[in-house]
């Protein structure tokens, strides 16, 4: 799933859709989040996991 790094699996990356909005997500690799931008949501990578619940995402709205 992850490198000693924290890094996300790219073919992981790949396969994976929001939860939301069943779109595609881009990673932010700096602020280590999967963004949604349909759904206006960042995802958390923690510990190179992506958390894909929404009520641990961060609205975009906010920024």
């Amino acid at each position: 799933m992850s490198d000693a790094h924290g890094e996300v699996d790219p073919k992981l990356l790949e396969i994976l859709v929001c939860p939301v909005t069943k779109s595609t997500l881009r990673y932010d690799r700096a602020r280590q989040e999967l963004i949604s931008d349909k759904a206006r949501l960042a995802f958390p990578i923690r510990d190179g996991i992506p958390i894909m619940l929404a009520d641990e995402a961060r609205s975009l709205d906010d920024e």
